[in-house]
């Protein structure tokens, strides 16, 4: 069990391999989402396009503007 609530289901669009990090965009429910992760923790997960994922977003604050 994970303690994030804010779990958004999609799929992993691409995957953009820098030489620590990864951009890995996911399409979920016709949005984009973005998410900054480890080179490492990609390739440890094998992340491709067509991926089901989920995102876990844990942030100490969100900030909304109109």
């Amino acid at each position: 069990m994970i303690s994030a609530r804010n779990q958004l289901k999609g799929t992993v669009k691409y995957v953009t391999l820098g030489t620590v990090m990864a951009e890995v965009v996911m399409d979920v429910g016709g949005t984009e989402v973005v998410a900054a992760i480890t080179r490492h923790s990609s390739e440890a997960m094998d992340l491709k396009e067509g991926d089901r994922v989920t995102a876990l977003i844990k942030a100490t604050e969100v900030i909304v503007q109109k």
